[in-house]
């Protein structure tokens, strides 16, 4: 089974991930965690956990053992600007870096809509400003990558049905559950391989939309 670190494993995001992984048998998942007391909620599901801040320097003692790494991290479009500078993109750098070093096999990351334009966005244009940073790097760093920007996330439950494209028209929504589901089908090595794409909820089943994508 492939150890798949997931940074950002406490979020919203990062819990759905986790419950699907811990299910799965050809994925492992370890989540990365900042607080001591965070580790009673990974002991109770019997998921490993490596603890690890992207703020600190060092992170490559939680990339021991990884194969992959899905990274599901943010500070929060409510945190200040530093926060989010510190988190989303410094953070995300640093955990990019210290995957390369490990030799992790592709590197999964989670992006937002409005990153490649982030001027046309003002209320949000730091936090997006931060994030293409991270995925410029991510781009540049030699690892294979996905990197997924979806709509604007709610917590309805998933269809499972979404619309994809490197680039869509205009914008739209998408719940948590089904942004876990792409994340979770980027770690199949053939799919959306060094891609970047946009995705909101849709009419196509994920996998068949991950297929025809991955095709272009």
């Amino acid at each position: 089974m492939e150890k798949i670190l997931i940074v950002g494993a406490t979020g919203s995001t990062g819990k759905r991930i986790i419950e699907i992984l811990n299910n799965s048998q050809s994925f492992e998942p370890v989540a990365m965690i900042r607080k001591e007391e965070q580790q009673q909620i990974f002991d109770d599901m019997e998921v490993k956990w490596v603890h690890a801040d992207l703020e600190q320097e060092d992170l490559s003692p939680a990339l021991k053992g990884v194969k992959k790494v899905i990274f599901c991290a943010g500070s929060g479009g409510d945190t200040g600007p530093e926060k989010t500078t510190e988190v989303d993109e410094k953070g995300a750098i640093k955990i990019i870096d210290a995957a390369k070093k490990a030799k992790v096999k592709k590197f999964i990351m989670l992006s937002s809509m409005g990153a490649d334009e982030p001027s046309k966005h003002k209320k949000l244009e730091h936090y997006l400003e931060a994030k293409a940073a991270a995925d410029q790097h991510l781009r540049n760093s030699g690892l294979d990558y996905t990197i997924i920007r979806p709509g604007a996330l709610t917590d309805d439950m998933g269809t499972g049905k979404v619309k994809l494209a490197e680039k869509l028209d205009g914008s739209g929504e998408i719940p948590r559950d089904d942004v876990a589901f792409l994340l979770i089908m980027s770690l199949a090595d053939p799919l959306v391989k060094n891609m970047t794409f946009e995705a909101v909820e849709g009419d196509e089943p994920i996998k068949s939309a991950m297929i025809e994508l991955s095709r272009e």
